[in-house]
């Protein structure tokens, strides 16, 4: 085992990734997600099995190596796999201690500097999220704050922020994220707000209904996905 330290892991992140690589899966893989960067075709499973593995072998020690770990392979990506190694590998559970609102910065910058739905997903969703649910008082203000920005990204990531937190929803939360984008005529944020209200309708169903009927500037797409699962 090397030394721990973030050069290491980031070192065998790639070493492990070009292992792995698919020069035949790799073209389909970047037409598919538009990417201007290349793929090294690298399957979801394996390239998770991977992180896990270099997480394992060159443990980190403190919240300052984890970081540059993370934005030196996100920073310097040659291949868009290594974003999203990098998004593996802040929520390996060796890393839990460092999911705080101290990582807020640092997941503003990945979701801002990714800027695809994939990314900000996964961020949204398994990442601000549970640490909204920690420290709601903390974390809800800059939620908030990215809900009635200018940034595509950072907006559609408030809206999904709560998507896995079910009965545990902040309703007056979602409700102001969801306020700040219902009229927006973009796909990508049409799209999650229609994602956020169905998943929120398997807590609370009546909310659901109740907001959408309260709502007549929803697009048809966010109206359709919200109701999908509502008779």
């Amino acid at each position: 085992m090397s030394p721990p330290g973030p050069d290491t892991l980031v070192h065998a992140a790639r070493d492990g990734l070009a292992q792995l690589a698919d020069p035949q899966r790799a073209p389909r893989m970047r037409e598919y997600m538009k990417s201007e960067l290349p793929f090294r075709g690298v399957p979801t499973p394996q390239r998770r099995q991977l992180a896990r593995r270099v997480v394992a072998d060159h443990p980190l020690p403190d919240r300052a190596s984890w970081r540059r770990a993370v934005l030196t392979l996100w920073d310097h990506a040659a291949y868009r796999e290594e974003r999203s190694l990098a998004i593996d590998i802040t929520g390996h559970r060796a890393h839990a201690r460092w999911q705080t609102a101290e990582a807020l910065p640092l997941y503003e910058h990945l979701v801002v500097t990714g800027a695809w739905w994939d990314f900000v997903d996964e961020i949204a969703i398994n990442r601000l999220g549970p640490i909204l649910r920690g420290d709601p008082g903390t974390v809800a203000p800059v939620v908030r704050r990215w809900a009635h920005g200018h940034d595509l990204w950072r907006r559609r990531a408030a809206v999904l922020s709560q998507n896995a937190s079910g009965p545990r929803t902040d309703t007056a939360l979602l409700a102001e994220c969801l306020d700040a984008t219902a009229g927006d005529p973009d796909f990508f944020l049409r799209k999650a707000v229609g994602w956020a209200l169905r998943q929120y309708s398997r807590s609370d169903p009546a909310w659901v209904r109740n907001y959408v009927s309260e709502h007549p500037e929803l697009a048809p797409l966010s109206r359709r996905e919200a109701l999908r699962h509502l008779s």
